[in-house]
């Protein structure tokens, strides 16, 4: 066997021809499915049944998705959250909550013997993040990756990159190592966990921020204490479209995004994608999981 090429990016046997990668966009789903699709494809893909796969998605209705460790009742105004009409799911990746709604949302799911995949979590982040790095320079902005890590957690045998500790119960105020800043803001959000010899990372990829609209739905002590963290959030966040204003640059719809970062995702990524859609297989799993776990209260409400 030839050498690998080492490039500084995920690695190919010069000698044999690339192996396409799977890409998926699954259209707009409920948070329950959207949560249950992606490991569904991380099982599917441990038992060798599909290729590596990178996957688009959107949120219908519009949700809030929280952390693996975060406290529901605690962190999350749930009469607000029915009132604005917002779906809630509770991610198995860490992390804090997310506002899905106006966004491009992605996952990865690969192998971690992959050729080149590094065994740091760190750094597999970073290495699987290029693609983000690429997309937002490709659309006219200056960006880095940058931040730091505290500490990694582990639960039930499953590896998960955590951020340092935020201030609010929000993503996005608080960027973790390898993440993406515009202006020193961080654009772009990604939580990552392995099991079972893959590497599962979802984020989304901010068009538009509704900081109003997420607070509205997050606990805090007191009318003050959240109008003081939605004004330091608004300096530790950013949109696309609002760093693209703020440049003079017409904004950008969903749509350019998808063409965009799919593009920078294979370059990123080193690989070709082959346009593919789930298998029976991972339908089946996706709808058991929908049904008994990501939309079971015993899984949202668990802490």
């Amino acid at each position: 066997m030839k050498p690998l090429i080492n490039s500084g990016r995920l690695q190919h046997d010069a000698g044999n021809e690339r192996s396409p990668w799977r890409f998926l966009h699954t259209g707009r789903r409920s948070p329950a499915e959207n949560m249950a699709i992606d490991e569904a494809i991380s099982i599917a893909h441990s038992e060798g049944a599909v290729a590596p796969t990178v996957r688009f998605y959107g949120w219908n209705p519009a949700s809030l998705s929280i952390g693996y460790f975060q406290h529901a009742e605690k962190e999350v105004d749930f009469r607000a959250l029915r009132e604005h009409g917002l779906g809630f799911v509770r991610r198995s990746t860490g992390g804090r909550a997310v506002l899905h709604d106006q966004e491009l949302t992605y996952s990865i799911v690969v192998s971690e013997g992959y050729p080149g995949m590094p065994a740091n979590l760190a750094e597999a982040c970073a290495e699987l993040s290029r693609g983000l790095l690429i997309g937002v320079q490709r659309l006219g902005l200056d960006t880095t990756m940058t931040g730091q890590i505290d500490e990694t957690e582990e639960q039930s045998g499953s590896e998960r990159v955590s951020e340092r500790k935020p201030l609010t119960a929000a993503c996005f105020d608080a960027p973790s190592k390898y993440e993406l800043l515009v202006d020193g803001r961080k654009i772009a959000g990604s939580a990552q966990m392995r099991g079972n010899g893959v590497i599962m990372q979802h984020g989304s990829i901010l068009l538009e921020l509704d900081d109003e609209k997420l607070f509205s739905v997050l606990r805090f002590g007191g009318p003050d204490i959240k109008q003081r963290m939605r004004k330091l959030f608004g300096r530790k966040a950013a949109s696309i479209n609002d760093c693209l204003r703020r440049r003079e640059m017409p904004p950008v719809s969903v749509q350019r995004l998808e063409q965009v970062f799919r593009d920078s995702f294979a370059e990123g990524l080193n690989v070709e994608f082959m346009d593919g859609q789930l298998t029976e297989g991972e339908l089946e799993l996706a709808a058991k999981l929908s049904r008994e776990k990501y939309g079971a209260d015993n899984w949202n409400y668990l802490r």
